[in-house]
């Protein structure tokens, strides 16, 4: 896991299935970035969930069985998923209500 702390904001970098698989080549395709208040789950490239001051958001699964293997850890109940473009309207929403900032402003 990686921390960085910057005055209250705080960015975080880790791997959300280290300890279900023992082949490390996973590590490199479960990856969480928080970000502050916002934190973004991926599978390979891809933000499959994420939480935000409004909530958590799934994606359904379009890609393939290792997609769903990630996905069923993030979110077992697939009745919570979203339809992958209202997910990435959340998303993007999500994106651009976001508050970057600047290392001037610490």
């Amino acid at each position: 896991m990686a921390d960085i702390k910057w005055g209250n904001f705080e960015i975080r970098k880790w791997n959300y299935m280290c300890h279900k698989y023992s082949n490390s080549n996973y590590g490199s395709h479960t990856q969480a970035l928080m970000l502050g208040n916002l934190t973004l789950f991926f599978s390979y490239d891809t933000v499959v969930a994420f939480q935000s001051v409004n909530g958590n958001f799934y994606s359904e699964n379009q890609w393939g069985p290792t997609t769903g293997k990630h996905l069923n850890y993030i979110c077992p109940d697939k009745k919570k998923r979203l339809k992958r473009e209202v997910f990435e309207k959340f998303l993007q929403k999500a994106l651009d209500d976001f508050k970057w900032f600047s290392v001037t402003e610490l």
